[in-house]
């Protein structure tokens, strides 16, 4: 059975806030705020809903997130952070290991990394994983099973583009929210999705809607694996 079809993984949401040219960020990687506050608020929600939550080393080099819920009122529970750095690229300085007592975090990177670049200090986790077949990055089979191991049954993807890409190609993302917000960044802005090689039209990974509601200025759209 694929990895993509066994009901013993995590489900897996795929979080997009972008224009409505499906961009994430300008070229020189200004992002702040592309979305309004309601959108925002959703976001956090989703989160709260969720057991973990996941980025790319980029997402944090970038932003330097805290990827917390914060709701109102807080939840009891934040998600487990879980950041794939296969390179050992997110610094020790990343406001995720300076927030430890807000919730836990992981990194998910390659068996063969030293770990010294890290902090080592209750609430952090390492996932030491193989490459994937073919790939200088994590497995994202093995890590769906750390995720599996740590007791994380949903898990959500809020970036980069080369992280949900690799996602989508593996069959993994199950629903998509997508946070649209009626603004244009063209075609020199960070798209919301890296390469999928595709050669057809029929290999192209297929959703259905399932919602549309609006969020301050914004639109929000909820899909699921078709």
């Amino acid at each position: 059975m694929s990895e993509a079809a066994s009901p013993a993984r995590p489900s897996v949401t795929l979080k997009l806030a972008t224009s409505l040219d499906g961009r994430i960020a300008l070229a020189n990687g200004v992002s702040k705020w592309i979305t309004g506050e309601a959108a925002r608020d959703e976001v956090h929600r989703l989160r709260a809903n969720h057991d973990a939550v996941i980025v790319g080393s980029e997402t944090v080099l970038a932003d330097d997130p805290l990827l917390t819920a914060r709701t109102e009122p807080m939840p009891e529970k934040q998600p487990l952070r879980v950041v794939a750095d296969s390179r050992g690229r997110v610094p020790a300085s990343a406001k995720l290991f300076s927030t430890l007592e807000m919730g836990p975090v992981a990194i998910a990177t390659l068996e063969t990394m030293d770990l010294e670049r890290w902090p080592s200090t209750k609430g952090l986790q390492f996932w030491m994983l193989p490459a994937g077949e073919g790939s200088s990055s994590v497995s994202l089979v093995e890590m769906m099973r750390s995720a599996q191991r740590a007791g994380v049954t949903s898990m959500m993807i809020e970036g980069g583009g080369q992280l949900a890409a690799s996602f989508v190609r593996a069959g993994l993302v199950d629903r998509i929210e997508w946070f649209r917000a009626p603004v244009l960044l063209g075609g020199d802005g960070r798209p919301c999705l890296g390469g999928l090689s595709l050669e057809t039209l029929e290999a192209a990974p297929r959703y259905r809607r399932v919602s549309v509601k609006e969020v301050g200025v914004d639109l929000w759209e909820s899909y699921i694996r078709a």
